[in-house]
């Protein structure tokens, strides 16, 4: 175990931190619209997911990095996942509240950790140089995190509903950036930008959060106002 191995180790943890944390919010965020009852089971299912997620990318990570494509879809689809709930934060009726099932919550938890899953294990498979403890290291410590992160974020999101605005928001800027790491996307916009990558990742990343809002705020006010016709 020499320098490299160390500065491995650390990057992996730090890794996790920050790319777990994600995940957890993306968690927090679907099951809060459970019926209290379920939340917890909830939270249990879509961290199950999201670590499942991860063993299945880490065994076919090798086949993962060639396939273009695949960040774009997932980006997409929690960019979708983060306009939707600050949709219906706020502007849902008990009888929507009610259709909220917990399939249905684990299922769009399950496709909207794929993008970020994939992020995930390609970081650690970078970050581990082929070694196989560091890689199975790296997705058993995401476990802990994306758990007790879902729990707690879930709890604040109950005491602090417009919380809600803020992690969707996240949300919107992950995925940007994760669309920003799609080999078709860097390929079709390579002309058009600077040399410098991260003009292209702060650049979708921002405007993925925007979008996000700017969809929320607009469904919100056209609501309000057939409401009040």
């Amino acid at each position: 175990m020499d320098a490299n191995f160390w500065a491995a180790l650390a990057g992996i943890v730090w890794i996790d931190l920050l790319l777990s944390g994600d995940n957890a919010v993306v968690i927090a965020m679907v099951c809060s619209r459970l019926p209290p009852a379920q939340r917890r089971m909830g939270i249990i299912l879509g961290a199950s997911a999201a670590v499942g997620l991860r063993i299945v990318f880490a065994f076919c990570v090798a086949w993962l990095m060639a396939v273009p494509g695949l960040s774009l879809i997932g980006g997409l689809f929690l960019l979708w996942v983060a306009a939707k709930l600050v949709i219906d934060h706020g502007a849902e009726d008990e009888e929507t509240k009610a259709s909220t099932t917990l399939l249905g919550a684990v299922t769009t938890i399950a496709i909207a950790d794929a993008g970020m899953s994939l992020d995930n294990v390609l970081a650690i498979a970078a970050l581990s140089h082929g070694n196989i403890w560091l890689m199975a290291f790296g997705v058993l410590l995401s476990i802990p995190i994306v758990i007790a992160g879902s729990t707690l974020i879930s709890g604040l999101l109950a005491r602090f509903p417009v919380l809600i605005w803020a992690g969707a928001a996240l949300l919107g800027w992950v995925a940007g950036s994760i669309i920003a790491s799609d080999s078709y996307v860097k390929e079709y916009l390579k002309p058009y930008l600077p040399q410098d990558e991260h003009v292209l990742h702060y650049g979708l990343a921002a405007a993925g959060l925007a979008l996000t809002v700017a969809i929320g705020l607009f469904v919100r006010l056209r609501h309000s106002r057939a409401t009040q016709a």
